[in-house]
């Protein structure tokens, strides 16, 4: 009866009843860890915060701008920079003819159009120079860019001269016209009135006759006043699209200025800077840019004031002077072999002035150090990252051997750290396993593993696993046949897995809930075998199905029933044809009834047809005729 209640509270565990019920609450048996699938990646456990934080210098700005003379210069993605500084230093510099011939005309429009110039500043010579150097593939048509803006200028500027050429002959004609009112005005008589009409009274001077259509009452004098104003308005109308297209022009030219010194063309900017002052003389050199955009932000926020042309041509020229002065510093800590350093202030230089002569004509021998140290670097970045610490050690042993001032204590003290604490980790793994601690044993290899994936120790710990694989195997092949429910090969190997489990309680539970059940089963089959040897068939199965409900899934006692099957159809059919009568709705106790009797004829001792006779009896008769009626039933 214990059975049957365990069974039925129990089903969610197992299917029916089983040889083994793990018990709620307790671990279930190791599953096997599943195959990697290729559609996701498995969640992996969050290492460790890295003492460095996951970053080592390589050669990258920590800011996304350079500051040169108080101004921050954006360089963009440093992604992208470091890209094109890696793609730089396998470049051959340009020291070509063709690249000489192009910095000696770039110096000389600038010599050309300099105020130093004796002479002063030669405009149209000057321009003359620019389609020579846009013809250069590394100038990218910027020269050329830049005589269509000073053409567009001085088109501009001839349409301004016009205006005020046309304004000077309106001023004239408006001189002429009032000169000639003027002399009307005080001349012009009316001839029919005599020289003058008497007016007033007595003692004063008459007044000059004018008649209504004469002097400054004539239509002639009206129109004169008409056209005066209206040569007014017209000069006012110039003046203001003279500056409009003044304001125009120079805003143009100026957007040209602002990109080419964001996109660090530092010797455009002071060429189209010296343009500008010789186009236009008037003194006006602020840039006219949205107080919101960020090219003004760049200016007010870093030095606070209003960009200006001049203030662009200083910063191109610190600009310059800077990137010379770090090529400078690169060749002096190169040749001390301070690689690490150099590689700094020459990143710095590529950054700041890309296109300069100094960067440009630097030699490959000098940029290929610098590149294996950068590649070196970046692999060093990656090997931490992938907690691959004996390249790393490896890495940071050849990049001390090349660069004598790399910072090496952050990436020492990681390596350190990190394979002693793996190493630690290996320990008490061993000592688990030792005690027969799998699972703890288990946990520790795996947090060894993750702190260092390549510690070569984890192949000696595989080893001492090898070679006492015999009681792991053993457990493994317990928990296996526990999941698969083989509790008949349990039996069987009874004596190799008593020993590979001791100490283990979960899996001790479970091994003496298996044997007690089976101890039961068997017991059970021996009785029915002692039946049907005497020739009591009926006898031996009903011992069988008893113990069958307490364990459906038992295949040696399922093969036992199907053996005396035959021998004892005409009771298991008598007793199915009471069954279903009694399930029935509504229940046919009756015949139901009737078929346990006729079980009962043929098998007397049957015990399972005499209690369903009581019982049914007991529904059938009323409770104080039982006993009576129940002693006519036997």
């Amino acid at each position: 009866m214990k059975f049957r209640i365990l069974i039925s509270l129990l089903i969610a565990g197992f299917a029916h009843g089983q040889v083994y019920t793990p018990p709620s609450g307790a671990a279930k048996p190791a599953q096997p860890t599943p195959p990697p699938q290729d559609t996701a990646a498995a969640p992996a456990k969050q290492p460790a915060a890295s003492p460095l934080g996951q970053e080592i210098p390589m050669l990258d700005p920590s800011a996304e701008t350079i500051t040169v003379g108080g101004v921050a210069i954006p360089l963009g993605d440093n992604r992208l920079l470091r890209a094109r500084f890696e793609k730089y230093l396998s470049q051959p510099p340009e020291k070509d003819e063709s690249a000489q011939i192009y910095r000696e005309i770039i110096a000389e429009i600038l010599a050309t159009i300099s105020p130093f110039r004796q002479g002063g500043p030669d405009l149209y010579s000057a321009f003359k120079l620019l389609p020579s150097a846009s013809s250069y593939p590394g100038d990218a048509n910027l020269c050329g860019s830049l005589a269509e803006s000073i053409y567009m200028a001085m088109l501009a500027k001839q349409d301004v001269n016009g205006l005020n050429k046309l304004n000077k002959t309106m001023e004239t004609e408006k001189n002429t016209i009032m000169l000639e009112g003027d002399w009307k005005a005080r001349h012009e008589r009316d001839q029919t009135l005599g020289e003058s009409k008497a007016v007033g009274k007595a003692g004063q001077p008459n007044k000059p006759a004018q008649g209504a259509g004469t002097g400054t009452n004539s239509l002639k004098y009206a129109d004169t006043l008409r056209r005066i104003a209206e040569i007014e308005a017209l000069k006012k109308a110039n003046i203001v699209r003279t500056e409009a297209q003044t304001l125009r022009t120079k805003a143009q030219y100026q957007v040209s200025m602002v990109q080419w010194f964001v996109q660090r063309r530092y010797e455009h900017v002071l060429m189209a800077a010296r343009f500008y002052n010789q186009i236009w003389k008037d003194g006006d050199a602020t840039l006219r840019v949205d107080k919101n955009s960020d090219v003004s932000k760049l200016f007010s926020e870093s030095v606070g004031v209003s960009p200006t042309v001049a203030s662009l041509d200083s910063l191109s020229n610190e600009a310059i002077r800077e990137t010379t002065k770090y090529i400078e510093a690169f060749d002096l800590m190169l040749s001390r072999n301070e690689l690490h350093s150099a590689s700094q202030r020459l990143m710095e230089a590529y950054a700041l002035g890309e296109y300069l002569a100094p960067v440009a004509t630097l030699s490959l021998e000098k940029k290929r150090r610098v590149l294996e140290y950068f590649r070196d670097l970046n692999e060093l970045y990656g090997t931490l990252q992938a907690r691959d610490y004996t390249k790393t050690k490896e890495l940071a042993d050849r990049l001390k051997a090349n660069a004598k001032d790399f910072p090496s204590s952050k990436v020492d003290s990681a390596i350190a750290g990190y394979t002693l604490a793996s190493e630690l980790a290996i320990e008490e793994a061993k000592a688990h396993l030792y005690a027969r601690e799998s699972n703890k044993a288990a946990e520790k290899i795996k947090d060894a593993a993750e702190i260092w994936p390549t510690n070569p120790k984890l192949a000696e710990f595989r080893k001492l696993v090898a070679s006492s694989s015999g009681l792991v195997t053993i457990r493994n092949d317990f928990d296996r046949l526990l999941r698969e429910k083989n509790f008949r090969e349990i039996a069987t190997r009874q004596y190799e897995i008593a020993p590979a489990i001791q100490g283990d309680a979960t899996r001790e539970d479970a091994f003496k809930q298996i044997m007690t059940n089976l101890m039961k089963i068997e017991a059970a089959i021996g009785k029915a075998a002692e039946f049907s040897k005497a020739g009591q068939s009926y006898a031996a199965w009903e011992q069988l199905a008893e113990i069958r409900e307490q364990f459906p899934d038992d295949p040696k006692l399922g093969r036992e029933l199907e053996l005396l099957a035959p021998k004892v159809a005409d009771f298991t059919k008598a007793l199915d044809k009471a069954r279903q009568f009694e399930s029935r709705t509504p229940k046919q106790t009756g015949s139901a009834l009737s078929w346990y009797l006729k079980a009962r004829s043929i098998h007397p001792q049957s015990k399972l047809a005499e209690d369903a006779s009581k019982r049914l009896a007991q529904e059938i008769l009323p409770a104080e005729d039982t006993p009576s009626n129940a002693e006519n039933i036997n």
